[in-house]
């Protein structure tokens, strides 16, 4: 348990900045959610704009640091391909 007034209000913030990410994680996820729904229901144009939409919030995860630079760049780049082939 922390002691020291620093540690108590150190502690305070955790739990703050655990609410904030848990629910920008959850956020992000949902966007993700939906573009992959649109590419499974083979939606050319739906899983265009969906990913479109989730580019932002996703961004938004790296600069806030929920997701790492590289993490994002791989998904992005997944989806991307995915929804291009949806045209082939």
């Amino acid at each position: 348990m922390a002691n020291t007034p620093q540690s108590k209000k150190r502690a305070r913030q955790a739990v703050r900045r655990q609410n904030v990410n848990k629910a920008r994680r959850s956020r992000i996820r949902t966007f993700l959610r939906k573009v992959e729904e649109a590419i499974a229901s083979g939606n050319k144009d739906a899983a265009a704009a969906a990913l479109k939409a989730a580019q932002p919030e996703l961004a938004r995860g790296v600069t806030k640091g929920v997701l790492h630079k590289n993490t994002l760049a791989r998904k992005m780049s997944r989806l991307s391909a995915r929804v291009k082939a949806l045209t082939a």
